[in-house]
């Protein structure tokens, strides 16, 4: 049984500690300015954007409302859009929503929803497609990942240059070659890092364990919690932070997939809620709305705790030493060992379960998470929402 422990918060508290943003109008996505207007987070979190963007109070409530105007907005766009929908990037700068659209003739439909518009020559079915024939390749290791860029209007495959440096890049070349061949005209990008899990072996701290593998809750669900698949196969037993037995995993996916979840009993419970584990205050979770391109992004993990940052790219297949995992988000959100399976929220929306990444929390890097809506949809399941 899950008991009292040190930074247990009462559900009263945190309740009254998350406030949903006012309205916002759509044109600019400027905040309505009124009389009665709330904050869009807790102190919290708009001390932790303060932190980790170097940002004023004011201007971290700006950019969340600005953010969650764009959300809103940009299911306007892509409807209004149609099959011309070429993807859509948030830009912090200046609070725009931008729309790629290879259909010229939706430009003013577009623009209409408060969206900026840049034309381009390949859709996003366009693009999704020449990405889903290099997904059925096989990726040697100097090959770290590949996505669909929409500000390029391209797939852009990063490789590895520490790897490819230590051994023969023919496997790489061939590699490229096959993927030109599938999926058309790429856009190669070179990095410094592999990309790697984020499990790590048993340590204290506040984790939930597989075995000899810890990784962190990812979000509630009715009747358990959703979290990495590389955290464990299905039926293998979950024990929780000080030992007691929860349940079991009843599905997995990893490789192709990273996601899993985990039935709750033996007095366990759930409740909607991300710890903030004394950095910001426990968050609320009130919905899975997906935010752009551009936005910013907190991960909650047992190991790295809190992190903000933001949100680089959308359906990028990682490329990790076990096998290829697909339709991953990419942040600039830092991670370690052990925060696998953890919180990927922005505001009070889930975004995602951590996969996996490069780099720490003392010099940077970035994490991939897979999206929430993903899992919920391929397990049946619903998250739940205060």
């Amino acid at each position: 049984m899950r008991r009292t422990r040190r930074r247990t918060t009462s559900l009263r508290t945190v309740l009254s500690a998350l406030i949903v943003t006012g309205a916002c109008a759509t044109a600019g996505f400027v905040p309505a300015a009124t009389a009665t207007a709330q904050p869009p987070a807790s102190d919290g979190v708009l001390a932790a954007m303060q932190r980790d963007f170097g940002l004023t109070r004011g201007q971290a409530e700006t950019r969340l409302a600005t953010e969650k105007a764009a959300t809103a907005t940009e299911r306007q766009a892509r409807k209004a859009a149609g099959s011309g929908y070429a993807g859509s990037w948030f830009t912090a700068r200046d609070g725009r929503l931008t729309v790629a659209l290879a259909d010229g003739a939706k430009a003013d439909a577009v623009r209409a929803t408060g969206a900026d518009v840049r034309l381009v020559d390949h859709s996003a079915r366009q693009l999704d497609a020449a990405k889903a024939r290099i997904d059925d390749l096989k990726a040697p290791t100097g090959v770290a990942s590949w996505r669909v860029d929409w500000q390029a209007n391209s797939v852009v495959v990063d490789v590895v240059d520490v790897v490819a440096g230590q051994r023969s890049d023919n496997d790489v070349k061939d590699f490229l070659a096959r993927a030109r061949r599938a999926g058309g005209a790429l856009k190669v990008e070179s990095t410094d890092h592999a990309p790697g899990t984020l499990a790590a072996g048993t340590v204290g701290g506040d984790p939930f364990y597989t075995g000899n593998v810890r990784c962190s809750i990812g979000f509630s669900v009715q009747g358990g919690f959703v979290t990495a698949g590389h955290c464990g196969g299905a039926g293998q037993g979950v024990n929780g932070w000080d030992g007691s037995y929860i349940g079991n995993i009843q599905g997995s996916s990893f490789p192709d997939n990273d996601y899993a979840w985990v039935n709750v009993g033996s007095g366990w419970w759930t409740v909607p809620v991300v710890l903030g584990w004394g950095t910001v205050s426990d968050q609320l979770v009130r919905g899975s709305a997906e935010a752009p391109i551009g936005a910013s992004i907190c991960r909650s993990g047992s190991t790295s705790h809190w992190h903000c940052g933001t949100v680089l790219a959308k359906n990028e297949t990682v490329n990790y030493s076990q096998g290829a995992v697909h339709e991953m988000t990419k942040t600039n959100v830092c991670a370690e060992p052990g925060d696998s399976g953890g919180s990927f929220i922005s505001g009070d929306q889930a975004q995602g379960v951590t996969s996996g990444g490069w780099g720490d929390c003392t010099g940077g890097g970035e994490t991939w998470y897979q999206p929430i809506n993903e899992i919920l949809n391929r397990f049946g399941l619903t998250l739940n929402t205060a």
